[in-house]
């Protein structure tokens, strides 16, 4: 059973894993303005990563006997001059949520709830992994910098990304 400090947290995380979503949805959208199918590419997956988080803490809170309170979600931002932008927004975004669950991570220590911190761990892992990935990118950005053909190779690259798969699944959507 979930305490209610653990229970509000991890309601507050699930309700940032469908804004996180959100986010890389619209800057997707941007990015196919721009005629970046494969940047596009890159954060649809994203997104579709970020959603599969929000399920998993909606499950965990279902399971532990918590109750689910979605929130309103906030429109995010829609504009970004150039890709490195939507980039540099992204890796903060991700420091926001590494930042986050660190957060939580804390509430759950505190409160001794050993379950959430098990739970939380993967989560604890997997920012460490996000935030090395979209920094990758971001340094190809620079590194490409106003070359036309570069940023053209570039796309193509992101446009090969595949969703990751979750422990003890079989497809990524699960």
């Amino acid at each position: 059973m979930l305490v209610p400090e653990v229970e509000n947290a991890l309601n507050k995380q699930l309700n940032a894993e469908i804004y996180s979503s959100y986010l890389y949805v619209s800057m997707a959208a941007q990015c196919k303005a721009d005629d970046l199918d494969g940047f596009a590419a890159w954060l649809e997956t994203q997104a579709q990563e970020e959603m599969t988080h929000a399920a998993k803490f909606y499950n965990f809170i279902i399971q532990r006997g918590g109750r689910v309170k979605l929130a309103g979600i906030d429109a995010p931002q829609v504009e970004w001059e150039t890709p490195l932008a939507v980039f540099e927004d992204t890796l903060a975004h991700e420091q926001k949520v590494s930042a986050m669950i660190n957060d939580l991570m804390e509430i759950a220590i505190d409160q001794k709830d050993h379950a959430t911190q098990i739970f939380l761990q993967w989560f604890v892992t997997e920012q460490v992994e996000e935030e090395e990935s979209v920094g990758m990118v971001l340094g190809k950005i620079k590194r490409v910098k106003d070359s036309a053909q570069g940023m053209y190779l570039l796309d193509q690259e992101l446009g090969q990304r595949q969703p990751q798969l979750l422990p003890g699944t079989t497809t990524a959507a699960e």
